[in-house]
């Protein structure tokens, strides 16, 4: 290799360099800093650094691809059959390589789209948990059982964000026929109150609990819904307070519960033939 031909290849390398520290730069005036610890600030920063990093990562790339190609012939090797075959092994990555592509792309608009991020709960099929990892390729959550679940974004069509501004439970209490329906609707009414006016409970209430009214009545029981909206995640822990309340008011005030039990007979035929057996032998 000649002087020249050292030369140029300095020469090529700086300009790569120089050419990805203007990238850098560029791309680094697309983020826009979070001006307070608001959520909608924090999410909108992490949305435009994930669009920068991933604008700088392409264009990286194609900077250092052509400042490669570029300097190949300073060492005598013909570029032309070389893009040729660098074309060609694009084209079979690019073919062997659809699901990532999807998978990327789809993690771009989750990202951009805001659909959810780390910390968020959400449900995709089967899978509820809590999202612990996010990549342009990958969501990560930790389920019940406390197990990582990793799933491909390409593989996300409908997903249910559980996290995001409050969260809703509906309370179910069935009556005794014999229950005055309107003394048992004041006393899930007290419950609700003292619930509201617990301060250790009052930061997790978003709206309610207020009774809709009788959901269902037949011969056995009587069924009151009770509506209570709370902050992300919390319905369930709420909804079991409430419940605790609503049992200990209905003590108080001697108001019964329905005790309706289901009662199963196994081993006995229903035939007519079988059933009249025992009259006959009698």
């Amino acid at each position: 290799m000649t002087l020249p031909n050292g030369l140029h290849l300095i020469g090529i390398f700086v300009i790569a360099l120089v050419a990805n520290r203007i990238l850098r730069a560029v791309t680094n005036l697309l983020i826009k800093h979070a001006a307070s610890q608001t959520r909608a600030a924090q999410i909108r920063e992490q949305q435009t650094r994930t669009v920068a990093g991933v604008l700088y990562g392409t264009a990286s790339k194609v900077v250092w691809g052509v400042a490669l190609i570029t300097a190949l012939p300073e060492f005598g090797i013909n570029v032309t059959p070389v893009a040729t075959l660098a074309g060609l092994a694009s084209l079979a990555l690019g073919f062997g390589a659809q699901s990532l592509v999807r998978d990327i792309i789809t993690g771009f608009y989750i990202v951009l789209e805001d659909q959810y991020v780390v910390g968020d709960t959400i449900q995709f099929a089967d899978y509820i948990g809590r999202v612990e990892h996010l990549t342009l390729r990958r969501t990560v959550i930790r389920d019940a059982r406390g197990a990582l679940v990793t799933i491909a974004n390409g593989e996300i069509r409908t997903v249910s964000n559980l996290s995001r501004d409050w969260s809703q439970a509906f309370v179910d209490i069935s009556l005794a026929p014999e229950s005055p329906i309107e003394k048992a609707m004041q006393a899930m009414e007290t419950a609700a109150s003292g619930l509201r006016g617990d301060p250790a409970w009052s930061q997790a209430l978003v709206d309610g609990p207020r009774i809709l009214g009788v959901q269902n009545f037949d011969r056995n029981s009587s069924t009151v819904r009770m509506q209570v909206r709370t902050a992300p995640t919390r319905q369930d822990e709420v909804a079991r307070e409430l419940r605790r309340r609503i049992q200990v008011e209905f003590q108080k005030q001697g108001i019964p519960i329905s005790s309706v039990q289901r009662i199963e007979l196994a081993g006995v035929s229903h035939s007519p033939q079988e059933a009249a057996q025992p009259e006959a032998a009698s």
